[in-house]
């Protein structure tokens, strides 16, 4: 099926959409498309656009291909742009944009909202008990029960240190939507674009608003599978220079998030040593301490347009309180690293990955 891109009159390039042949009424302005198109390619050969040498004629038809293949790599990643948007359950859209190379989407890569368990491995989504608060901001709640202080303060930022678990309400709670005790279930509420990177890192995550400090951005899911698994694939991937493995070591080691193949955009988020999102251990419905929910929050103000990361060895930001508000500070004690090499430069990475 042919799929043609269209410009809307009187509306801006970034309302562009791609149409099939079925939907355009316009047989004057698609026989005008396919002339200039013929007459632009036409000029490419008989080398109009550009000068040649006799020894460089082969580059002229490779030209014209060229144009082809990348507007068809534009119509896959349109499909791909507009079916990550059909399987998110968040308010946050999510765009797709490649302007470096003619890379298209994964093509083992499959779009899930939350923790997809390995055969015999059972996720128990449901709480053992829940508030009655009628404002869980200034009443003993969840956090409460489980001997933690609420993680979020009036603002919904986050305001306590890396290492210490977010106890969420949940279904067994009489609090509605709106309580300020649930931020990381409410999920991203940004809208985020996988990119293509131009320093070699393959595909990367931008924001595309600015996200105030201490945020929720988002959640990092994938397949749980059991350590024993995790090692054997990571033998795997280790041979292929691709892994996206994360402990789940906030009480034990039994289980790891492997994101290789089941993710959500978090699966494209690359590493830094300055990174500008944290990781949180998060519990709501399930609040067995084997398996936390992992949520990565901004640790500063982030522009629009600024790439997303987080470092992979979980050396973290510590909330610091004093007489002037929250400060930040690195700190190095917080380390969940799983020891595995991801290159030269990062040699206890909890999450190895080098996407192609």
């Amino acid at each position: 099926m042919e799929y043609y891109l269209v410009k809307w009159k009187g509306w801006p390039d970034s309302t562009n959409t791609w149409e099939p042949l079925q939907n355009l009424k316009c047989p004057l302005l698609l026989q005008q498309f396919s002339n200039d198109k013929h007459n632009y390619i036409s000029q490419v050969n008989k080398g109009k656009a550009i000068s040649l040498k006799d020894n460089n004629k082969a580059l002229k038809p490779a030209i014209a291909e060229y144009i082809v293949k990348k507007a068809k790599q534009r119509i896959a990643l349109q499909r791909w742009q507009d079916e990550l948007n059909r399987r998110k359950n968040h308010k946050g859209m999510i765009f797709v944009e490649n302007t470096v190379d003619l890379e298209g989407p994964p093509s083992d890569f499959y779009y899930i909202n939350e923790y997809k368990p390995a055969p015999g491995i059972s996720l128990v989504n449901e709480a053992t008990f829940g508030c009655s608060c009628t404002d869980c901001f200034f009443e003993k709640c969840c956090p409460a029960e489980a001997g933690v202080l609420l993680a979020y303060n009036k603002n919904q930022q986050i305001k306590i240190p890396p290492g210490t678990p977010i106890y969420e309400c949940n279904s067994r709670c009489q609090c509605g939507p709106d309580c300020p005790n649930r931020i990381v279930q409410k999920g991203t509420q940004y809208s985020l674009c996988i990119f293509r990177t131009s320093n070699g890192c393959g595909w990367g995550v931008k924001t595309l608003v600015k996200i105030k400090r201490m945020s929720f951005v988002m959640e990092y899911v994938g397949e749980v599978i059991t350590s024993e698994e995790a090692e054997r694939r990571g033998q795997l991937y280790d041979n292929k220079g691709i892994t996206y493995l994360f402990d789940l070591d906030y009480e034990s080691d039994e289980f790891t998030v492997d994101a290789a193949r089941y993710g959500n955009v978090s699966h494209f988020v690359n590493h830094s040593c300055d990174p500008n999102l944290q990781v949180f251990n998060v519990f709501i419905d399930n609040l067995d301490t084997r398996l936390p929910r992992i949520a990565l929050f901004s640790t500063r103000t982030i522009n629009a347009g600024e790439e997303l990361t987080f470092d992979y060895q979980m050396k973290g930001m510590v909330f610091k309180y004093s007489s002037i508000g929250v400060q930040l500070f690195q700190y190095e004690e917080y380390n969940q690293s799983r020891k595995r090499p991801e290159s030269k430069d990062l040699n206890q990475a909890d999450i190895k990955e080098e996407k192609k």
